[in-house]
């Protein structure tokens, strides 16, 4: 069979977001006639299908697994055979710490098409195209797969939205191939992030770019972002500098502001690459000094000055 296949992913008993995402990403790729499965591997996978009965999914394909958590080998195996067995056209997964773990393997023992950390795909001209980013996020790169009749890509995260609407897609069992693994685990350890913000769930942010200047700049909208409720981010320049965490970083190579509905831009130009992790804003607001900034093509109020002097007018107000 052809069709494109999304291997889901879970974590200590939850599914993990970018797993609806994969099936959003799954829309753009099918044709005519062809189906979306998504395939969920657990020691409980039907406790999933109830969140993974949404719109676009056609199928849910439940693999029970002997691990309860994520062990590389088991899932390298149930995932080939199931590939083996479909020969689906694509198969997308996660680009994640559990995909680097097996799906770089898989692709080389089946001889498949494969990209990783992939934020756009798309048919051209009856040629499927991914595109990543190259060279430390500094241009995209337009991967083809000449020869593959399966091509397997890992999806960056927060990129494509989740769908909303239920659905009642029919439900299969795989059984997967005994596998003896090589990894033993003993206990689950929660890491602590350091930065607890997470960008992608504030609705609300306050970004800074190369505007500001200098460090010393970054405190006082540390503390307007604080004054009027918003959570600070920054373009990559700043990141870059050490003056914030890589974690409030938005943009391509960073995060992306997908829960976002009011974003104010200051001091950002409006690269490419920071403009990516903004699409899903309903509401930009961009405050720069340059009439020519970047950031003013897709903001939908702009202000032409002082990023410093409209601060101080905000943070009056608040």
């Amino acid at each position: 069979m052809s069709g494109i296949l999304v291997i889901a992913e879970q974590r200590r008993g939850e599914l993990r977001p970018v797993s609806l995402e994969l099936v959003s990403a799954a829309q753009g790729l099918r044709r005519a006639g062809e189906e979306v499965a998504v395939a969920i591997l657990g020691a409980a996978p039907d406790s999933f299908i109830k969140a993974l009965s949404v719109a676009g999914v056609d199928e849910i394909v439940t693999i029970k697994v002997p691990a309860s958590e994520f062990d590389p080998d088991i899932f390298e195996a149930a995932v080939g055979a199931l590939i083996a067995k479909r020969s689906p056209d694509v198969v997308l997964v996660a680009h994640s710490v559990d995909s680097f773990g097996y799906a770089a393997a898989l692709a080389a023992r089946l001889g498949l098409g494969f990209a990783t950390d992939v934020f756009k795909v798309e048919h051209v001209e009856g040629t499927l195209v991914a595109t990543r980013g190259g060279y430390g996020q500094k241009v995209n790169v337009e991967v083809d797969f000449p020869g593959r009749s399966t091509v397997l890509l890992a999806i960056r995260g927060n990129v494509f939205k989740a769908p909303d609407q239920a659905a009642a897609p029919r439900v299969m069992t795989f059984d997967a191939p005994p596998v003896e693994s090589r990894a033993a685990g003993r206990e689950f350890i929660e890491m602590s992030a350091g930065d607890e913000v997470d960008m992608t769930a504030a609705e609300f942010i306050l970004t800074i770019g190369r505007g500001i200047g200098e460090e010393a700049k970054v405190s006082q909208f540390r503390e307007l972002a604080d004054a009027v409720g918003a959570t600070l981010g920054c373009s990559r320049p700043i990141a870059d500098a050490g003056w914030l965490p890589k974690s409030r970083q938005v943009g391509q190579s960073g995060k992306t502001a997908s829960a976002c509905k009011l974003y104010i831009a200051m001091g950002v130009s409006g690269a490419i690459q920071h403009l990516a992790g903004m699409k899903h804003v309903s509401t930009i607001v961009a405050v720069n000094s340059d009439a020519e900034a970047s950031i003013f093509g897709v903001a939908k109020y702009g202000i032409v000055g002082d990023i410093f002097e409209i601060a101080d007018e905000l943070r009056r107000l608040f």
